[in-house]
């Protein structure tokens, strides 16, 4: 599965020591481009779960988060 991320940031995300837990927890930086919380993740992956299937290439609406376009996977440009 695989999904186009529009990413419209210009620099990147600065993590403060500050933001890490003194609890011992973990914090989970998100990989999947869809978190309202970007750098962190929001739980949002987990309707991609759901939706999207092997092979597959899937365009997200960032604002709704709803799937916009679904087509065969080609393996996308090569370098």
């Amino acid at each position: 599965m695989a999904r186009l991320i529009r990413v419209e940031a210009t620099g990147p995300y600065k993590i403060e020591p500050k933001d890490f837990p003194t609890d011992g927890k973990s914090i989970f930086i998100c990989a999947c481009g869809l978190s309202n919380r970007l750098p962190y993740c929001d739980g949002t992956h987990k309707n991609c779960r759901s939706v999207e299937q092997p092979g597959k290439l899937y365009t997200y609406d960032m604002t709704t988060k709803q799937v916009m376009k679904e087509e065969i996977d080609n393996g996308g440009p090569t370098p």
